[in-house]
Protein backbone atom coordinates (compact mmCIF):
# COMPACT_ATOMS: atom_id res chain seq x y z
CA UNK A 1 0.00 0.00 0.00
CA UNK A 2 1.28 3.37 -0.62
CA UNK A 3 2.78 5.54 1.77
CA UNK A 4 2.06 9.55 2.37
CA UNK A 5 1.87 11.22 -1.31
CA UNK A 6 -0.19 8.42 -2.57
CA UNK A 7 2.04 5.36 -1.27
CA UNK A 8 0.91 2.75 0.84
CA UNK A 9 2.71 2.40 1.36
CA UNK A 10 -3.81 -21.38 14.39
CA UNK A 11 -5.72 -43.14 33.62
CA UNK A 12 -7.69 -46.47 34.11
CA UNK A 13 -5.87 -48.24 36.94
CA UNK A 14 -6.92 -51.72 37.92
CA UNK A 15 -8.19 -52.50 41.45
CA UNK A 16 -5.00 -54.28 43.79
CA UNK A 17 -5.45 -57.94 44.08
CA UNK A 18 -6.08 -59.69 47.51
CA UNK A 19 -3.50 -60.94 49.03
CA UNK A 20 -3.59 -63.67 52.37
CA UNK A 21 -0.65 -62.57 54.43
CA UNK A 22 -1.32 -60.13 56.73
CA UNK A 23 0.97 -57.43 55.60
CA UNK A 24 -0.35 -57.71 51.99
CA UNK A 25 -3.69 -56.57 53.31
CA UNK A 26 -1.94 -54.42 55.50
CA UNK A 27 -0.49 -52.59 52.71
CA UNK A 28 -3.67 -53.32 50.73
CA UNK A 29 -6.16 -51.28 53.47
CA UNK A 30 -8.03 -48.57 52.31
CA UNK A 31 -5.81 -45.53 54.02
CA UNK A 32 -2.75 -47.40 52.08
CA UNK A 33 -4.82 -46.94 48.72
CA UNK A 34 -5.48 -43.29 49.30
CA UNK A 35 -2.13 -42.76 49.49
CA UNK A 36 -0.90 -44.28 46.77
CA UNK A 37 -3.77 -43.24 44.44
CA UNK A 38 -2.64 -39.61 45.20
CA UNK A 39 0.75 -39.95 45.20
CA UNK A 40 0.42 -41.06 41.63
CA UNK A 41 -2.06 -38.10 40.90
CA UNK A 42 0.79 -36.14 41.80
CA UNK A 43 3.50 -37.98 40.00
CA UNK A 44 1.20 -37.36 36.87
CA UNK A 45 0.16 -33.54 37.94
CA UNK A 46 4.18 -33.33 37.89
CA UNK A 47 5.15 -35.31 34.88
CA UNK A 48 2.71 -32.86 32.45
CA UNK A 49 3.67 -29.58 34.18
CA UNK A 50 6.97 -30.82 33.44
CA UNK A 51 6.52 -31.58 29.54
CA UNK A 52 4.11 -28.77 29.23
CA UNK A 53 7.20 -26.49 30.77
CA UNK A 54 10.01 -28.60 28.29
CA UNK A 55 7.70 -27.86 25.24
CA UNK A 56 6.89 -24.29 26.07
CA UNK A 57 10.56 -23.70 26.30
CA UNK A 58 11.80 -25.53 23.04
CA UNK A 59 8.88 -23.41 21.77
CA UNK A 60 9.86 -20.15 23.03
CA UNK A 61 13.26 -21.01 22.33
CA UNK A 62 12.13 -20.37 18.73
CA UNK A 63 11.15 -16.71 19.44
CA UNK A 64 7.63 -17.99 19.36
CA UNK A 65 4.55 -17.26 22.32
CA UNK A 66 2.75 -19.51 23.91
CA UNK A 67 -0.68 -18.12 24.14
CA UNK A 68 -3.48 -15.59 22.94
CA UNK A 69 -2.89 -11.65 23.25
CA UNK A 70 0.85 -11.87 24.13
CA UNK A 71 2.59 -8.81 23.16
CA UNK A 72 6.32 -9.32 22.18
CA UNK A 73 9.61 -7.07 21.38
CA UNK A 74 12.27 -8.26 18.89
CA UNK A 75 16.12 -9.36 19.44
CA UNK A 76 18.19 -8.60 15.94
CA UNK A 77 20.08 -11.46 15.27
CA UNK A 78 21.85 -10.90 11.66
CA UNK A 79 21.34 -7.53 9.77
CA UNK A 80 21.63 -7.80 5.77
CA UNK A 81 21.90 -5.51 3.50
CA UNK A 82 19.24 -4.40 1.38
CA UNK A 83 18.44 -2.00 -1.82
CA UNK A 84 17.53 1.26 -0.19
CA UNK A 85 16.08 1.90 -3.51
CA UNK A 86 13.31 -0.93 -3.14
CA UNK A 87 9.64 0.24 -1.75
CA UNK A 88 8.93 -3.17 -0.56
CA UNK A 89 5.45 -4.39 -0.49
CA UNK A 90 6.02 -8.30 -0.48
CA UNK A 91 8.73 -10.33 0.54
CA UNK A 92 8.78 -13.63 0.91
CA UNK A 93 12.19 -16.39 1.30
CA UNK A 94 12.33 -19.00 -0.91
CA UNK A 95 15.18 -21.35 -0.10
CA UNK A 96 18.78 -21.48 -0.38
CA UNK A 97 19.51 -17.94 1.08
CA UNK A 98 17.38 -16.29 -1.92
CA UNK A 99 14.37 -13.89 -1.12
CA UNK A 100 11.58 -12.94 -3.51
CA UNK A 101 10.47 -9.29 -3.55
CA UNK A 102 7.51 -7.03 -4.99
CA UNK A 103 8.23 -3.30 -4.82
CA UNK A 104 5.65 -0.59 -5.80
CA UNK A 105 5.45 2.96 -6.74
CA UNK A 106 3.99 3.83 -10.65
CA UNK A 107 7.11 3.35 -12.95
CA UNK A 108 9.48 1.51 -10.61
CA UNK A 109 7.19 -1.64 -9.70
CA UNK A 110 9.01 -4.48 -10.26
CA UNK A 111 9.42 -8.44 -9.13
CA UNK A 112 13.03 -9.55 -8.19
CA UNK A 113 14.65 -12.85 -6.55
CA UNK A 114 17.52 -11.16 -4.07
CA UNK A 115 20.50 -12.84 -2.44
CA UNK A 116 20.19 -12.52 0.80
CA UNK A 117 23.51 -12.30 2.35
CA UNK A 118 24.38 -9.63 -0.10
CA UNK A 119 21.11 -7.79 -0.67
CA UNK A 120 22.00 -8.17 -4.35
CA UNK A 121 19.34 -8.83 -7.00
CA UNK A 122 19.49 -12.10 -8.96
CA UNK A 123 16.79 -11.61 -11.19
CA UNK A 124 14.69 -8.57 -12.07
CA UNK A 125 11.09 -7.64 -14.02
CA UNK A 126 10.07 -4.84 -14.47
CA UNK A 127 6.32 -4.35 -14.16
CA UNK A 128 4.59 -1.98 -16.82
CA UNK A 129 4.65 1.65 -15.49
CA UNK A 130 0.64 1.12 -15.46
CA UNK A 131 0.92 -1.03 -12.24
CA UNK A 132 1.79 -0.09 -8.58
CA UNK A 133 3.42 -3.58 -7.50
CA UNK A 134 1.65 -4.85 -4.12
CA UNK A 135 2.19 -8.38 -2.00
CA UNK A 136 3.35 -11.34 -2.98
CA UNK A 137 3.36 -15.00 -2.39
CA UNK A 138 5.00 -18.29 -3.70
CA UNK A 139 3.04 -21.88 -4.05
CA UNK A 140 4.81 -24.50 -5.52
CA UNK A 141 6.44 -22.82 -8.48
CA UNK A 142 4.06 -19.92 -8.78
CA UNK A 143 4.62 -16.56 -7.65
CA UNK A 144 1.11 -14.92 -6.93
CA UNK A 145 1.37 -11.22 -7.14
CA UNK A 146 -1.59 -8.43 -6.52
CA UNK A 147 -1.33 -4.61 -7.62
CA UNK A 148 -3.18 -1.72 -5.51
CA UNK A 149 -6.14 0.21 -6.85
CA UNK A 150 -6.46 -2.42 -8.99
CA UNK A 151 -8.43 -5.75 -8.87
CA UNK A 152 -5.56 -7.52 -11.06
CA UNK A 153 -2.68 -9.73 -10.24
CA UNK A 154 -0.04 -11.43 -11.83
CA UNK A 155 1.20 -15.19 -11.75
CA UNK A 156 5.28 -15.73 -12.51
CA UNK A 157 7.19 -18.51 -12.90
CA UNK A 158 9.76 -18.54 -10.30
CA UNK A 159 12.41 -19.98 -12.19
CA UNK A 160 12.02 -17.39 -15.27
CA UNK A 161 10.71 -13.78 -13.75
CA UNK A 162 9.65 -12.68 -17.72
CA UNK A 163 6.62 -15.76 -17.81
CA UNK A 164 3.78 -14.55 -16.14
CA UNK A 165 -0.20 -14.40 -16.65
CA UNK A 166 -2.37 -12.36 -15.52
CA UNK A 167 -5.96 -13.02 -13.15
CA UNK A 168 -8.42 -11.09 -11.34
CA UNK A 169 -9.41 -11.05 -7.85
CA UNK A 170 -12.55 -10.38 -5.76
CA UNK A 171 -10.80 -8.27 -3.18
CA UNK A 172 -11.84 -4.37 -2.74
CA UNK A 173 -7.82 -3.87 -3.75
CA UNK A 174 -4.66 -5.29 -3.43
CA UNK A 175 -2.73 -5.37 -0.82
CA UNK A 176 -0.72 -8.66 0.66
CA UNK A 177 -0.61 -12.29 0.03
CA UNK A 178 0.46 -15.12 1.76
CA UNK A 179 -0.10 -19.09 1.24
CA UNK A 180 0.00 -22.46 3.51
CA UNK A 181 0.92 -24.10 0.65
CA UNK A 182 -2.72 -25.09 -0.03
CA UNK A 183 -5.17 -21.80 -0.30
CA UNK A 184 -4.03 -18.02 -0.56
CA UNK A 185 -4.64 -15.64 2.04
CA UNK A 186 -4.96 -11.76 1.05
CA UNK A 187 -5.86 -8.41 2.24
CA UNK A 188 -6.77 -5.41 0.64
CA UNK A 189 -6.16 -2.57 3.19
CA UNK A 190 -9.56 -2.85 5.49
CA UNK A 191 -9.84 -5.32 8.33
CA UNK A 192 -10.85 -8.37 6.35
CA UNK A 193 -8.65 -11.53 5.94
CA UNK A 194 -9.63 -12.89 2.76
CA UNK A 195 -9.57 -16.75 1.94
CA UNK A 196 -8.54 -17.47 -1.69
CA UNK A 197 -8.70 -20.72 -3.64
CA UNK A 198 -5.76 -20.37 -5.58
CA UNK A 199 -7.02 -22.47 -9.13
CA UNK A 200 -10.05 -20.30 -9.34
CA UNK A 201 -8.64 -16.92 -7.36
CA UNK A 202 -12.30 -17.05 -5.99
CA UNK A 203 -12.87 -15.70 -2.53
CA UNK A 204 -13.94 -19.23 -0.61
CA UNK A 205 -13.82 -17.72 3.01
CA UNK A 206 -13.30 -14.09 4.64
CA UNK A 207 -13.14 -12.97 8.29
CA UNK A 208 -12.99 -9.46 9.87
CA UNK A 209 -9.54 -9.08 11.82
CA UNK A 210 -10.39 -7.73 15.55
CA UNK A 211 -8.26 -7.22 18.45
CA UNK A 212 -10.59 -7.00 21.72
CA UNK A 213 -13.37 -5.07 20.58
CA UNK A 214 -11.63 -3.04 17.72
CA UNK A 215 -10.94 -3.99 14.07
CA UNK A 216 -7.92 -3.56 12.63
CA UNK A 217 -7.85 -1.81 9.27
CA UNK A 218 -4.95 -1.59 7.12
CA UNK A 219 -3.69 -5.04 7.26
CA UNK A 220 -0.93 -5.05 4.75
CA UNK A 221 2.07 -7.30 3.96
CA UNK A 222 1.09 -10.68 5.09
CA UNK A 223 3.09 -13.77 5.88
CA UNK A 224 2.01 -17.43 6.57
CA UNK A 225 3.98 -18.35 10.38
CA UNK A 226 3.71 -21.67 12.16
CA UNK A 227 -0.01 -21.97 11.28
CA UNK A 228 -0.77 -17.83 12.03
CA UNK A 229 -1.17 -15.12 9.53
CA UNK A 230 1.41 -12.26 10.00
CA UNK A 231 0.21 -8.88 8.94
CA UNK A 232 1.92 -6.09 8.57
CA UNK A 233 -0.64 -3.32 9.61
CA UNK A 234 0.08 -0.21 7.37
CA UNK A 235 1.63 3.41 8.74
CA UNK A 236 2.57 1.19 12.09
CA UNK A 237 5.76 -0.29 13.75
CA UNK A 238 3.25 -3.24 14.45
CA UNK A 239 2.40 -6.92 13.41
CA UNK A 240 -0.64 -8.54 13.98
CA UNK A 241 -0.67 -12.60 14.61
CA UNK A 242 -4.23 -13.69 13.18
CA UNK A 243 -6.07 -16.56 13.12
CA UNK A 244 -6.96 -17.53 9.74
CA UNK A 245 -9.78 -20.00 11.75
CA UNK A 246 -11.31 -16.85 13.37
CA UNK A 247 -9.77 -13.79 12.62
CA UNK A 248 -8.82 -13.06 16.40
CA UNK A 249 -5.74 -11.33 17.02
CA UNK A 250 -3.87 -13.68 18.82
CA UNK A 251 -1.02 -11.22 19.67
CA UNK A 252 1.47 -8.38 18.34
CA UNK A 253 5.22 -7.88 17.59
CA UNK A 254 6.08 -4.33 18.00
CA UNK A 255 8.97 -3.28 16.20
CA UNK A 256 9.50 0.47 16.55
CA UNK A 257 13.16 -0.04 17.73
CA UNK A 258 14.38 -0.92 13.91
CA UNK A 259 13.25 2.52 12.36
CA UNK A 260 14.34 3.96 15.22
CA UNK A 261 17.71 2.69 14.67
CA UNK A 262 18.15 3.62 11.21
CA UNK A 263 17.08 7.29 11.73
CA UNK A 264 19.63 7.71 14.51
CA UNK A 265 21.82 6.64 11.72
CA UNK A 266 20.79 8.99 9.55
CA UNK A 267 18.40 7.21 7.60
CA UNK A 268 15.97 10.08 7.82
CA UNK A 269 14.42 9.07 3.61
CA UNK A 270 13.12 5.37 4.94
CA UNK A 271 9.38 4.71 4.91
CA UNK A 272 7.18 2.25 6.99
CA UNK A 273 8.25 -0.95 7.87
CA UNK A 274 6.60 -3.52 5.42
CA UNK A 275 8.00 -7.31 4.62
CA UNK A 276 7.82 -10.15 6.35
CA UNK A 277 9.50 -13.99 5.32
CA UNK A 278 10.11 -17.19 7.25
CA UNK A 279 12.26 -19.56 6.75
CA UNK A 280 10.32 -22.73 7.91
CA UNK A 281 13.04 -24.94 7.33
CA UNK A 282 15.47 -23.04 9.83
CA UNK A 283 13.15 -21.26 11.89
CA UNK A 284 14.36 -17.43 10.57
CA UNK A 285 12.19 -15.05 10.44
CA UNK A 286 13.27 -11.64 8.50
CA UNK A 287 11.74 -8.10 8.40
CA UNK A 288 12.35 -5.16 6.01
CA UNK A 289 10.52 -2.13 5.22
CA UNK A 290 10.10 0.53 1.84
CA UNK A 291 13.31 2.04 1.30
CA UNK A 292 15.44 0.74 4.43
CA UNK A 293 18.90 -0.20 3.47
CA UNK A 294 18.40 -2.99 5.77
CA UNK A 295 16.88 -6.50 5.79
CA UNK A 296 16.60 -8.19 9.67
CA UNK A 297 16.46 -11.42 10.95
CA UNK A 298 14.92 -11.35 14.44
CA UNK A 299 14.00 -13.02 17.37
CA UNK A 300 10.88 -12.68 19.33
CA UNK A 301 11.00 -12.20 23.10
CA UNK A 302 8.35 -10.83 25.49
CA UNK A 303 7.75 -7.44 26.20
CA UNK A 304 8.51 -6.39 29.62
CA UNK A 305 6.97 -2.95 29.44
CA UNK A 306 4.39 -1.33 27.54
CA UNK A 307 6.56 0.73 24.35
CA UNK A 308 5.78 4.14 24.51
CA UNK A 309 1.86 3.49 24.78
CA UNK A 310 -0.98 0.71 24.73
CA UNK A 311 -1.13 -1.93 21.78
CA UNK A 312 -4.33 0.10 21.25
CA UNK A 313 -2.51 3.50 20.96
CA UNK A 314 0.62 2.05 18.37
CA UNK A 315 -1.21 -0.54 16.37
CA UNK A 316 -5.05 0.31 15.75
CA UNK A 317 -5.46 2.79 12.92
CA UNK A 318 -8.21 4.40 11.43
CA UNK A 319 -9.44 2.66 8.03
CA UNK A 320 -7.44 3.92 4.91
CA UNK A 321 -9.09 5.91 1.61
CA UNK A 322 -7.94 5.47 -1.89
CA UNK A 323 -8.84 6.00 -4.79
CA UNK A 324 -7.72 6.20 -8.31
CA UNK A 325 -6.56 10.09 -9.83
Amino acid sequence: MAGASLRKKTNKRSSPKPQASMASASSSSPSNYRKRSLFVMFFLVVSVVGLVGISSSLWTGLGFATHYDQICSVQVVNEFPHDPGAFTQGLLYGGNDTLFESTGLLGQSSVRQVALQTGKVQAHYKMDDSYFGEGLTLLGERLFQVTWLENIGFIYDRNNLSKYEKFTHQMQDGWGLATDGKILFGSDGTSILYQIDPQTLKVIQKHTVKYKDHEVHRLNELEYVNGEIWANVWGTDCIARISHEHGGVLGWILLPSLRQGLVANGHRNIDVLNGIAWDSERNRLFVTGKLWPKLYEIKLQPARKPIHGTVEQMCIQRPAQFWKS
